[in-house]
């Protein structure tokens, strides 16, 4: 791996190069990684370091999961605090403030011993800055330096390595897990201070709201003036309309089929409810974002709660002039 020091907003890895350097590396002088959350994007990031030869412990609270990373070649523990006890660096990710706040102040959480071998835990969720700063005050009364690292990326994307990185915190922690973060996706962003990943985050997810939005209404557009969107979506993909919700996402809904999700519509209005918190402590108005915004909690409305955010062109084209009939949710 490369120890030069990257200057805030610029990538750290292109992916390859990087896992090509660490595959020389002495696998004894690794950390031990310990992955809390071992859901879709979770799960995936403990396959991509067992797959890098990095030995992962780590706790879920669905038995589904822990057997899973059992099964994967990891050791699946009992509790965030067992993980703490035997991992160096902890990777947390989590479906919602309510569950970071068990994980890190609970009866079996990281706080729960006054020390642990851990000394480093990143934080991949998208939460709001509030409850990250106040578990970085916590983790700090036991000694651990909790990053800040919000993931770009669906959990398609996360599952093949296409993942990206914001991380913030801590700079010399943040240079320790690179390499761990590195062999999970294809770029990592330094960004300075603890919280500007997760503003970085909230821009990008502003743009995937509007992106997700307008790729189903391009493709109801297309339908509606008489062109098949099977042939439509490569046509787009080609040309300057590109955007990667289109590539990610225009193929569910081409084919209508929105489960399995690579996120879940109630999921990912959390990340709307937070966006639109740190535009208004911003003082930005969001006309766009607005619009596209409520396209999704449609969809919640319409029963597409558990499905892909792809549900949104369910909602758009049955809005239009005489759609075909589409099954319900």
């Amino acid at each position: 791996m490369s120890t030069t020091r990257a200057r805030p907003g610029d990538p750290r890895t292109d992916g390859t190069t990087e896992r090509a350097a660490d595959d020389g590396a002495d696998a004894q002088a690794r950390p031990v990684a310990g992955v809390i959350g071992l859901g879709t994007m979770g799960g995936a990031m403990a396959r991509h370091l067992l797959a890098a030869g990095y030995e992962v412990v780590g706790y879920d609270v669905a038995e589904a999961q822990l057997a899973a990373l059992g099964e994967a070649g990891g050791t699946p523990v009992g509790s965030p605090s067992e993980v703490a006890e035997r991992a160096d660096v902890l990777i947390l990710s989590l479906p919602s403030q309510a569950a970071f706040e068990e994980v890190v102040g609970g009866p079996d959480g990281l706080t729960a011993q006054p020390s642990s071998r851990a000394t480093i835990a990143v934080e991949t969720s998208t939460l709001s800055l509030e409850s990250k700063e106040h578990g970085r005050a916590q983790l700090a009364g036991v000694s651990i330096e909790l990053l800040d690292c919000p993931i770009s990326g669906t959990g398609a994307q996360m599952a093949r390595g296409d993942a990206v990185f914001y991380l913030s915190g801590d700079e010399r922690c943040a240079a320790a897990v690179e390499p761990l973060l590195a062999a999970c996706g294809k770029a990592v962003f330094f960004l300075g201070s603890f919280g500007n990943g997760t503003r970085m985050k909230l821009v990008a997810n502003h743009l995937v709201t509007i992106h997700n939005a307008s790729a189903a209404e391009a493709l109801v557009l297309a339908r509606c003036g008489g062109i098949d969107p099977a042939v439509a979506l490569p046509a787009l993909v080609a040309g300057a309309g590109d955007s990667r919700m289109l590539e990610v996402r225009g193929p569910a809904m081409v084919a209508e089929e929105y489960e399995p999700p690579t996120m879940r519509v109630r999921t990912f209005l959390k990340d709307i409810g937070i966006i639109r918190e740190f535009a208004r402590s911003a003082g930005c108005v969001l006309p766009v974002f607005e619009a596209a915004a409520q396209l999704h909690e449609r969809a919640r409305d319409a029963g597409w709660s558990e499905a892909d955010p792809a549900s949104v062109h369910a909602v758009i084209e049955r809005r239009s002039p005489n759609p075909p009939a589409r099954p319900s949710p």
